[in-house]
């Protein structure tokens, strides 16, 4: 069920399938998708050696006992490796594999929930077609659904009978995660009340058995930053309702912790100087939700959400500081100028330290011209006024200043 941007006629996946010339392939996505079931198609339609291996469990010595199959004629038409959650496999476990995969003795087939480019050894990734499979959309997991009620029925020896709007709450509640929909199908069916040789599946159990299992979170996954970087960029794009979207996943994950850091970076990266007063606003709803907990945190950084969203935004203090660090990282720094070093000691004016500064305080309007950068880059500019309201006023005051 699903894929159907990897599975339908005269897509990449379901081409190379049917070539029957199997190279290395990675299937990426959350689980209960399809990317077991599909890689279980490909090693039945081959004639070669099938070995399954699991990550969690897979040794080393299991690794060896496959390799040492090549030269034998149980190996002789090759070897095919399905490797599931192959992110558990160390680095050495990874490369003991490669040399093999590389002169085509084993054809790998992995699948992973993590990203594979942050978990998988880079030769091997070099080596291979990711494929990355997508959550299942609700229209076709109620074809699996009605299929596994049929099942189940036939298992159970009953007719199962299902209340409307139990497909529809059990498709949209799982997530997209298939595996999930039909153990709660399994579990509806086993749990209702048997009543003249059939059972009748309410709407009310499916949705006690059922509960928050359309969040899809991992802590130290890909969605958890996935759905961080929705919250910034929804923000960032002044869209509220979007905003408030993501902050609600988040929170009911537990995640408070991610939420409240997120958002004081937020409040200085991409509101910033366009309205200075954001940053403590949004910490005082931080504090407050800290010291609230869950569920009543909700209520201020919902606030504080929305007050992000709809704010003017200026990016100019990261890009500013992004540009300094780019200079002292390449090197490009140079000396300070030695009015500008620190003369609080008694030898500083034997050194020329600190003399001949001018201090801003004795001029009118406390400023006065003053190189403050090394020379070797006393005309670089790192910050630029951003357009809008707040930076444009210091902008035109500043302007008038050093005229």
């Amino acid at each position: 069920m699903g894929q159907n941007h990897l599975l339908e006629k005269d897509k990449p996946l379901r081409r190379v399938i049917e070539s029957g010339q199997i190279p290395n392939m990675i299937f990426y996505g959350p689980s209960g998708v399809g990317k077991t079931t599909v890689a279980r198609i490909i090693a039945s339609q081959t004639n070669k050696r099938l070995h399954k291996l699991n990550g969690t469990s897979a040794s080393t010595s299991d690794i060896k006992a496959i390799v040492g199959e090549i030269d034998t004629l149980a190996g002789y038409s090759g070897i095919l490796l399905y490797l599931d959650e192959i992110q558990y496999l160390n680095k050495k476990q990874q490369q003991s594999l490669l040399e093999h995969i590389e002169n085509g003795d084993i054809t790998l087939i992995a699948s992973t929930t993590e990203n594979p480019y942050f978990y998988i050894y880079n030769a091997i990734l070099s080596r291979s077609t990711v494929f990355e499979f997508k959550p299942v959309e609700s229209s076709e997991v109620k074809k699996a659904i009605c299929r596994a009620f049929s099942l189940m029925s036939k298992e159970l020896k009953c007719d199962v009978e299902i209340e409307d709007g139990v497909i529809d709450h059990i498709a949209k509640t799982c997530g997209g995660d298939v595996r999930k929909a039909l153990n709660t199908v399994e579990l509806c069916a086993l749990s209702a009340p048997l009543a003249d040789e059939h059972r009748v599946v309410l709407l009310d159990l499916a949705k006690e058995l059922s509960q928050k299992s359309s969040m899809r979170y991992d802590r130290d996954g890909d969605e958890h930053y996935d759905i961080l970087s929705a919250l910034q960029k929804s923000i960032r794009g002044s869209d509220e309702n979007a905003a408030v979207h993501y902050l609600a996943r988040l929170l009911e994950a537990g995640d408070l912790i991610s939420a409240c850091r997120r958002l004081l970076v937020i409040a200085s990266e991409d509101i910033g100087l366009a309205y200075p007063q954001a940053i403590a606003i949004v910490k005082a709803c931080v504090d407050s939700a800290v010291q609230l907990g869950l569920p009543e945190a909700r209520i201020p950084l919902a606030q504080a959400v929305i007050l992000l969203a709809t704010a003017p935004k200026s990016n100019s203090a990261i890009c500013a500081i992004d540009a300094a660090t780019q200079d002292i990282r390449s090197g490009n720094i140079g000396d300070i100028p030695s009015y500008l070093k620190d003369s609080h000691y008694s030898g500083a004016p034997k050194m020329g330290k600190g003399q001949g500064y001018l201090y801003p305080h004795n001029y009118e309007n406390h400023y006065v011209k003053q190189q403050y950068l090394p020379d070797e880059i006393k005309d670089k500019i790192y910050y630029d006024f951003a357009f809008n309201k707040t930076e444009q006023v210091a902008k035109s005051y500043w302007d008038k200043i050093k005229k």
